[in-house]
């Protein structure tokens, strides 16, 4: 994985004029991938001293960083790369995992693969700012910030996402108007559809997506869609609804009880095929589905939502695309909450610049949570230490600990010493 990124750092053309090229590119997108990776902000400072003591360190061991530039010499070389020279990176490392069969659990309803899209704030000042932030006016103040859109495969039964390369919500060329999420979704699916089989993705989104324009397009691309829709933002499709109820068998239910461990609960899937998405003539038609699941004793309502979707419905089908609904959740659980609040500091400012820093190091950051889950996805050794030190301060403590002290050729080598002194069984 770190040749993939390697090589795409390698392309990056070389945008200095003068003679001072001391540091290569190449080497300042793996120093700067190494903090991300290691979640330790210090280790860069605590390899140029290794490497004072010791004339070698673990930058280079465990990274491949030839020369260490300094912090700021990293912001100054990275500020002008745009973050789309990274993107194979992303679909290498799914290409090689799909390959080895190690996505075979993140599958859905008709054995689609499941992409969560959903955007979110990765940085807010209003002092900060650079010619790609959007800006907001709020009661007399102006805020200056940045927005992504995460993409994650995800599995409904699966405790991890596998982040793909995602679409930055900036400014764009010919545009008056600021960019938004949806426009962000509309772009990632027009340059990443050729990368799937037709009908082998299902997309999910919320409510913000689920209308015409967005259907329209994923259909013409061969995707499959299982949106959130609200009744506030649909009056046309739920005005045909609620006809539907007053039909005999035109509105279909299906009940069905389950254990929660602590009481009995009512889960009531409904369904409905061909409505109508808007009040026109060009309306597209959408199947439609929803869960509500009561307190089996007291008949409180603990969860209710609805969806639309491409995927035909009936008694067997509501199950899995209900289920797969659930799943966008994924993208804010396992992706965008892990990466807030479990070391990888998403909203921390590393360095905004004055062109695309603040976009570039948002893509190695995800770049290594991707390398992490990864790695457990496929690698036992691995696998066995995060098992054996059970929670993931207590590993990136030891990560940050050992390579701060001693030196490692290569992540085989660091892997092995951890086993082994852990004294993990074969």
């Amino acid at each position: 994985m770190v040749d993939k990124l390697k090589e795409s750092l390698a392309q990056i053309p070389e945008h200095r004029t003068g003679k001072n090229v001391t540091y290569e590119l190449e080497d300042a997108g793996l120093a700067a991938f190494s903090v991300f990776f290691m979640q330790c902000p210090s280790f860069l400072a605590y390899q140029r001293d290794m490497q004072r003591r010791k004339g070698y360190n673990n930058a280079q061991g465990l990274f491949g960083v030839e020369r260490i530039p300094s912090d700021g010499q990293i912001r100054n070389l990275l500020d002008p790369v745009e973050p789309g020279y990274l993107g194979e990176v992303f679909w290498g490392i799914y290409a090689d995992l799909e390959a080895e069969g190690y996505l075979e659990n993140y599958q859905g309803v008709d054995d689609t693969r499941l992409i969560s899209l959903d955007g979110t704030q990765y940085f807010s000042s209003q002092k900060v700012r650079c010619d790609n932030c959007r800006v907001t006016e709020r009661e007399d103040e102006t805020y200056y910030s940045h927005q992504v859109l995460l993409a994650v495969l995800c599995g409904a039964a699966q405790s991890q996402v596998v982040c793909l390369e995602p679409e930055f919500i900036t400014p764009q060329d010919g545009h008056d108007k600021q960019d938004c999420e949806q426009q962000a979704l509309k772009r990632w699916v027009k340059r990443n559809a050729g990368r799937f089989g037709d009908g082998e993705v299902t997309v999910l989104a919320d409510d913000l997506h689920a209308h015409q324009p967005i259907c329209e397009l994923l259909r013409s691309k061969q995707m499959h869609f299982i949106l959130t829709c609200k009744e506030e933002s649909h009056p046309t499709l739920y005005e045909e609804l609620e006809l539907l109820t007053r039909v005999e068998g035109g509105m279909a239910t299906r009940r069905v009880r389950q254990w929660n461990g602590r009481f009995h609960e009512e889960w009531v899937y409904q369904w409905a095929q061909h409505v109508p998405l808007r009040g026109d003539a060009k309306t597209q038609y959408v199947n439609w589905c929803a869960l509500t699941i009561f307190h089996a004793d007291t008949g409180d309502k603990l969860y209710h939502c609805a969806w639309i979707t491409d995927h035909s419905l009936d008694k067997q089908r509501v199950v899995p695309v209900v289920r797969d609904g659930r799943s966008r959740w994924k993208v804010e659980n396992e992706g965008i909450n892990v990466l807030k609040n479990h070391g990888y500091h998403f909203e921390h400012n590393y360095g905004h610049g004055q062109q695309h820093l603040s976009t570039l190091l948002l893509t190695l950051l995800l770049l290594a949570f991707l390398f992490h889950t990864a790695m457990a996805l496929s690698c036992e050794r691995y696998q066995a230490v995060r098992e054996e030190l059970a929670t993931r301060r207590t590993f990136f403590n030891d990560l940050r600990a050992l390579t701060r002290y001693l030196y490692f050729p290569s992540w085989q080598q660091l892997l092995i010493f951890m086993y082994q002194q852990l004294e993990i069984a074969p």
